[in-house]
């Protein structure tokens, strides 16, 4: 990977985990590790082998919940990322709910139009203040990431299988 120089040698470190070879309880040493040595910023991509690694599904929402609480008390932003199972339509499923524990829920979805596969964006919980409640278009190029105006004239977008609704008349 590639990162473009702009915050000083030894300001990011990726690290490549596999989660067959280390315990969830390594990886929370390891996390509070980077954190004892400045990090402050966290990003777990992705929950799902995470998750793979424990017993019993239930001891992940615990030992997730005690590293998160941990990582808030340092002041450290927290980014997690779950992959649901399926690509699109409303069979997709995620292997673990732990929305309860996030500030904020961004959800990312494919859905397919017009003969595409397009990919969607939205807020779906922000714990404190408002935000935006529109679903818009994600489009991601070699000059950066886009957004598209909401998408209004479509019903059912975050099912995967939207639905074409008439548009708003101007005036209406």
């Amino acid at each position: 990977m590639t990162i473009k120089q702009g915050l000083g040698a030894g300001q990011i470190r990726l690290q490549q985990i596999d989660p067959a070879a280390i315990s969830p309880g390594e990886f929370a040493h390891l996390v509070r590790h980077s954190v004892e040595r400045g990090a402050r910023v966290v990003i777990i991509d992705s929950l799902n082998g995470y998750l793979n690694t424990m017993p019993q599904n239930n001891f992940l929402t615990a030992q997730l919940h005690e590293l998160l609480t941990y990582l808030n008390n340092q002041g450290v932003a927290t980014f997690i990322i779950v992959a649901q199972s399926g690509m699109m339509g409303t069979a997709m499923s995620s292997p673990v709910d732990a929305s309860y524990l996030a500030d904020s829920v961004v959800m990312l979805r494919y859905f397919e139009h017009a003969g595409e596969v397009k990919k969607a964006i939205s807020v779906v919980k922000k714990r404190t203040g408002a935000h935006e409640r529109a679903i818009r278009g994600l489009e991601f190029d070699a000059r950066g990431i886009h957004l598209s105006e909401p998408l209004m004239t479509l019903r059912g977008v975050l099912t995967g299988v939207p639905v074409e609704i008439p548009a708003p008349r101007s005036g209406e």
